[in-house]
């Protein structure tokens, strides 16, 4: 864009000098598109979408649809830039959509236009960059028509409601330099509520600059000062957005390197977390294990269970952290043996220790495993996610017969030996949220509600 002719080199300068892993250009008429696509050869960590933008729909013509198509469809891509680098690096369709606020173009075309690039998306396989302002139902009802499920809903101006129904389609939402913006509050509340996995960020360069910069030109770096708001709206640190937006733009787009096998530590807001074993003695429905990979952007899918040696390893010093949690994508108790080995060298090393637990400990291992644990555990999460044995047999599928009662006795058990106990629950529909809060106070420990899409 011309508003970044004078220093354009060292904008992207800046931009690698922040961390700034992968940046994607967005085309919007005939004149970005060529640009965004020099870019993207000039640049191996710079990728490109094309499109056309609403505002210029009435512009659209067979030919420049001919030309999008080529350059969308990698071994047809025109030889533009540095020889020798891959011209593969168109990674979307967009921006297109619907704008009715400005209406620079008639609306009957804007539609006309938007049904024509989002049926090539879905014929290439990629996904689209969409804008959409004051247009929802039709945005929402023409995506819907032509049967598109992957892309990015950018610089999200919608309603929480919006959003709801966006990510229900399978699309992810963008955030945006307003969010740091102190009346915006229903931006904010949207932030806020995304899941993870569909959850990016952006800049929208050179418009919608972040605070402290507002009123001034926009451009990538800034791009941490939206990451570090959105951080503190969702109660995680600057590492963890990163991260997850990261993974989230590679899966999406098809960018770069994607992290290669489980990992056995991992590390949330200031908590290290163990990832011991992937087997578990539930099969819930709502169990993350059985949707992705992931977790706050880490792959908990492990190729073997890490020895001791691995885990302290791993670890490095345990002081370093809030706590140590046994948690993973399996029930940890399974290992007892490496908990309480862990726990001891942990509590050696100035540590804290908490296990998150599904409280079938003593039926897995046919004993009162608990008096073990004295000393070595600060504190212990139990999942009881059901008001009732029926529920708990529906939504959890656990391989134990009487699970449910063995699982409230390790709950009345715990308080004996370990310091701080909580019970948690999932706010499923079938949940009695209350019933459950009761059972925990006549069982005199803490409660807490998890929210069934937000994991970690």
């Amino acid at each position: 864009m011309d508003a970044f002719d004078p220093d354009r080199e060292a904008v992207i300068q800046r931009a690698k000098d922040v961390g700034i892993e992968a940046i994607i250009t967005i085309g919007s008429d005939l004149k970005g598109n060529l640009g965004g696509l020099e870019l993207s050869r000039k640049y191996n960590f710079i990728y490109c979408s094309v499109g056309f933008h609403p505002h210029d729909a009435k512009d659209f013509t067979e030919e420049i649809f001919n030309k999008i198509k080529e350059w969308a469809t990698p071994p047809l891509s025109p030889p533009l830039g540095k020889e020798g680098v891959s011209g593969d690096k168109v990674v979307a369709i967009g921006e297109i959509g619907l704008d009715y606020h400005y209406d620079n173009s008639p609306r009957d075309i804007q539609r006309k236009v938007f049904r024509k690039q989002l049926l090539l998306a879905k014929e290439l396989d990629l996904p689209v960059v969409i804008h959409s302002r004051e247009a929802k139902e039709d945005t929402l009802n023409i995506v819907k028509e032509c049967g598109v499920g992957k892309g990015v809903f950018h610089c999200f101006s919608g309603d929480l409601e919006m959003a709801k129904e966006v990510i229900a389609k399978g699309f992810h939402i963008s955030i945006a330099g307003p969010v740091t913006f102190k009346k915006a509050m229903n931006l904010q509340k949207v932030a806020k509520a995304i899941p993870d996995q569909y959850l990016l960020i952006e800049t929208d360069a050179p418009y919608l600059t972040p605070e402290p910069f507002r009123g001034r030109r926009n451009e990538p770096a800034y791009i941490i000062h939206t990451a570090e708001a959105i951080s503190k709206i969702r109660g995680v640190t600057l590492e963890d957005i990163a991260r997850i937006t990261t993974l989230n733009a590679k899966r999406l787009f098809g960018m770069g390197r994607m992290p290669s096998g489980g990992e056995i530590t991992y590390k949330i807001r200031n908590s290290l977390y163990l990832n011991i074993t992937n087997r578990c003695t539930n099969r819930c429905g709502f169990c993350i294990r059985f949707q992705s990979d992931y977790v706050k952007g880490h792959n908990l899918r492990l190729s073997h269970e890490p020895t001791e040696e691995e885990l302290k390893e791993a670890i490095g010093a345990p002081s370093k952290y809030k706590e140590i949690v046994f948690c993973g994508y399996g029930e940890p108790t399974l290992r007892l043996d490496v908990i309480k080995n862990i726990a001891q060298w942990v509590k050696q090393q100035g540590g804290q220790v908490r296990i998150n637990t599904n409280g079938h400990g003593n039926l897995i291992h046919g004993r009162n495993i608990l008096p073990e644990l004295k000393g070595l555990i600060d504190s212990i999460s139990i999942s009881l996610d059901a008001h009732d044995e029926e529920t708990y047999n529906t939504i959890c599928k656990p391989t134990y017969k009487n699970a449910y009662p063995e699982v409230l006795r390790f709950i009345r058990e715990s308080k004996k030996f370990i310091p701080d106990v909580q019970v948690t629950v999932v706010n499923l529909p079938v949940v009695d949220i209350e019933r459950c809060r009761s059972i925990a106070e006549d069982l005199g420990v803490g409660f807490r509600v998890r929210k069934l899409d937000v994991v970690g």
